[in-house]
């Protein structure tokens, strides 16, 4: 718990903190509100097919998890972080209130459609269209704007503070940042979900844009107390350095390491020679006139001319870490299916007692975070309880998991949990067809929905294994000055994984339906075969595995430059004397 009173200086400290924490609770709470029930506002309100409604939702959540990484950015290069929180915040209000107005507008939407209703047969309008796009492309950026800057704005309110106390009340920051930010997500999959069908759109859209209000209105209370950092040259802009000045040297020869050929390094940086590997963008660092090319001070005199050997390495570590970082995209493409997870849910029985009724979408894949917090937490509780120690009992010494190990086990649990996912799909939907309701889309089965939950568990057990893995794959392998890069490469591949499922839909819509069938994704869930979808998915996530194999080998044993637990696939349990500190 925080607890250290730094109240006494004007500016910053832990009260700064409490609104920072508060503005990302309520945002995520309020847009995770919005996103889940989304599929069902589309089809029911808007007229469109499952597989279309599912499109513009991957498209709408690649854009969230890649516009923070623009806001990060331009909150680094140009504009702050406090003016990026804040414009997000507006950007995200404004985006919330039109979409609500949707709900209250009879011609923002199709009007024929019932509020609960599946048989809508118009197609809405360009104009109505291009207005919904609109809102979701501002929640978008607002999101962008705030979750780029958030974590990194709280730790500036203590980041002129060196003693160990105060580097304990920002670790205890990070932790309670995580955990806001994780019960928020729980909430709005339960609660507000919960609001949505049983009091209908306009006041299911209405408390979200509550929430986002008193967002907004927790960050700018606190203005005159933030410590408000300075915008400053940006990760990215080192990287395009490079890049520019390999190609401007692209004439010049390298000679060999054992030359004394000059490099240009920084002051006091270890690394004063470059590595072996990708050799073409040691260019960039070569050192051809010494008297033209730095300054007095020994900077150089034209940075997009030349760099130094850290910003080289720091780039060619980035490239290095990229393949495994691949790998990722698919088993992140398993978490984006809460479309279609909704419409298998809606079909289920999700009676738990006789009167009451779990909403059809805290069982979508946007709530996969309330069910990965009972998950991931069991396993990793279980992982460091019970199975560490009595390996380390077994062995007679310190021994765990590596994280390339974590990483394969996690690609392919993922994989398993798709075709468990497949077949259970496949008996939901005899039972359908035995029912008599396959021409009935919104009908229920006897079918417990409570038989999704294995899967759930297992995607739970594969985002602990993989997600936390990689996070940490990226934190060890890349250099330290390269922190905020790490921080944002699991949201790229978010990003990515978003328009992978988008892509994929679009082929199975298009092009893998027999002719006179219906779609694998049809709207009706009954006369399409989700099963064979699901199976396609699975059948990527084992192929991906084996990808990750061959990444794995290329990539050789891990350096564990922050303190990471390495490891490599099929080296089994490792023992923790044997890392290897050094950083490239």
């Amino acid at each position: 718990m925080i607890t250290e009173p730094l109240l006494s200086s004007p500016k910053g400290g832990i009260r700064a903190l409490f609104f920072i924490i508060a503005n990302e609770a309520l945002e995520r709470l309020a847009s995770f509100g919005l996103s889940t029930n989304m599929i069902l506002y589309l089809t029911r309100e808007y007229g469109m097919d499952a597989a279309s409604g599912a499109q513009i939702l991957f498209l709408y959540s690649a854009a969230g998890n890649f516009m923070p990484i623009i806001g990060a950015f331009l909150a680094d290069t140009y504009v702050g972080r406090y003016p990026m929180i804040g414009f997000g915040c507006i950007a995200s209000l404004l985006g919330m209130v039109l979409l609500w107005l949707t709900t209250i507008i009879p011609g923002a939407r199709v009007p024929s459609c019932a509020q609960f209703s599946s048989n809508c047969n118009n197609d809405a309008t360009t104009p109505q269209l291009l207005f919904l796009y609109f809102c979701l492309g501002l929640m978008s950026i607002g999101a962008g704007g705030i979750r780029s800057c958030s974590l990194a704005f709280g730790a500036d309110q203590l980041s002129k503070r060196d003693s160990l106390k105060h580097a304990g009340i920002l670790e205890s920051f990070f932790s309670w940042y995580y955990v806001t930010s994780s019960a928020s997500v729980f909430i709005s999959m339960t609660c507000v979900v919960y609001i949505q069908e049983a009091m209908g759109w306009k006041v299911g859209f209405g408390v979200p844009v509550v929430l986002m209000f008193l967002s907004t209105l927790s960050f700018f209370l606190a203005s005159p107390i933030y410590v408000k950092p300075k915008a400053k040259a940006s990760w990215l802009i080192g990287f395009a350095q490079v890049l520019v000045a390999s190609i401007r040297k692209r004439r010049i020869e390298l000679s060999s390491l054992d030359t004394d050929e000059l490099y240009h390094h920084r002051k006091g940086s270890a690394l004063v020679v470059p590595s072996e590997r990708i050799r073409y963008l040691n260019r960039a660092c070569v050192i051809k006139n010494p008297e033209e090319d730095l300054m007095p001070d020994g900077r150089a005199s034209d940075p997009w001319t030349l760099c130094t050997v850290d910003q080289v390495e720091e780039l060619k570590a980035l490239i290095k870490v990229i393949p495994i970082w691949s790998t990722g995209v698919l088993v992140s493409v398993n978490v984006c299916q809460n479309s279609f997870l909704l419409l298998q849910a809606s079909t289920m029985n999700r009676h738990i007692t006789s009167k009451f009724e779990i909403p059809a979408g805290s069982f979508s894949a946007g709530s996969f975070y309330a069910f990965l917090l009972l998950s991931a937490t069991m396993w990793i509780a279980l992982y460091d309880r019970v199975i560490i120690p009595l390996a380390s009992k077994i062995t007679g010494k310190p021994t765990r998991l590596g994280l390339k190990q974590k990483i394969g086990i996690g690609i392919l649990v993922s994989a398993a949990s798709m075709a468990v996912l497949a077949i259970i799909e496949r008996v939901r939907r005899e039972i359908a067809i035995r029912e008599g309701i396959s021409d009935i889309p919104d009908a229920v089965t006897h079918m417990s929905a409570m038989w999704l939950l294995p899967f759930y568990f297992l995607l739970g057990f594969s985002e602990a294994m993989n997600g936390v893995g990689l996070n940490e794959f990226f934190y060890t392998e890349l250099p330290k000055s390269m922190s905020s890069v790490a921080s944002n490469l699991f949201n790229i591949g978010l990003s990515a994984a978003s328009l992978v499922a988008s892509f994929i839909v679009s082929n199975v819509r298009g092009y893998i339906s027999e002719a006179n069938q219906e779609s694998w994704v049809s709207s009706n869930i009954n006369k399409g075969h989700y099963d064979y979808y699901y199976w396609l998915l699975s059948s990527l996530g084992f192929a991906n595995f084996i990808y990750y194999l061959a990444c794995s080998k290329a990539y050789g044993p891990c350096k564990g430059g922050q303190s990471g637990i390495t490891g490599d696939v099929g080296e089994g349990l490792i023992d923790d004397n044997d890392y290897d500190d050094e950083v490239v």
